[in-house]
């Protein structure tokens, strides 16, 4: 791991806690916090926000580990909860599907158990977000072209456009850092060669409609979006 990943360990019994403080720090880890306390666990999660925490159900306190769960879930909603539990009721099962719990594991604890689904969970974490960035294209001024969903968004809101506002930043926004001639957009977004004022007016209501000038216009060549 280039980055060490940061787990938050919630156990009733504070030796077990150490001896997962342990385990976790040997394969480079870092433990960002140990509580027996489940409104504790709720006050530091929020504090360090871990990418992981391995959850006793059985916790002290007012709230149970289930219960705290729930919450952690609604503060941290990409934090994985991993449930450690000498309990197998039903109810307990539930609590764990309502908290939206990456993984359930019993105790005694295995150690290669704990460490396969850690690694597991925060590796796919790692690859989504991997993927999520390769889908994403930057343009200028905090836009982005989502590849995937075919959408334009800024501050991870997407700005509604008409098919041919779409069809016009998609290409000029795959083909970022070069210019793209202006035969080349109307056959794209038209599907034939239009006039040159056609085609500026369709990049003049771009523009109104984004609130910004993201496009540049190459004199008697065409259109272009610069990093």
């Amino acid at each position: 791991m280039n980055e060490k990943k940061r787990v938050f360990i919630a156990e009733d019994d504070l030796l077990s806690a150490e001896y997962l403080k342990r385990l976790l720090e040997n394969e480079g880890y870092e433990v960002s916090g140990i509580s027996d306390n489940a409104e504790k666990t709720l006050q530091l999660c929020k504090e360090v926000k871990p990418d992981a925490i391995l959850m006793d159900i059985i916790l002290k306190g007012r709230l149970t580990g289930s219960e705290a769960a729930l919450e952690l879930r609604q503060i941290l909603p990409s934090c994985k909860i991993i449930f450690l539990t000498a309990y197998a009721e039903k109810e307990m099962v539930e609590y764990a599907e309502m908290s939206k719990a990456y993984a359930y594991l019993m105790k005694p604890y295995r150690e290669k158990e704990i460490l396969a689904t850690l690694r597991v969970a925060l590796t796919h974490d790692q690859e989504q977000a991997e993927r999520q960035n390769k889908e994403l294209i930057e343009l200028k001024d905090g836009f982005f072209f989502d590849t995937s969903n075919r959408r334009l968004v800024k501050n991870g809101k997407e700005i509604p456009l008409t098919s041919k506002k779409l069809r016009l930043i998609e290409l000029l926004a795959k083909n970022k850092n070069s210019t793209v001639s202006n035969e080349q957009i109307c056959l794209e977004v038209w599907r034939e060669v239009k006039s040159d004022n056609t085609l500026r007016s369709l990049i003049h209501r771009f523009r109104n409609t984004i609130g910004a000038d993201i496009i540049t216009n190459v004199n008697g060549v065409g259109y272009t979006i610069t990093a």
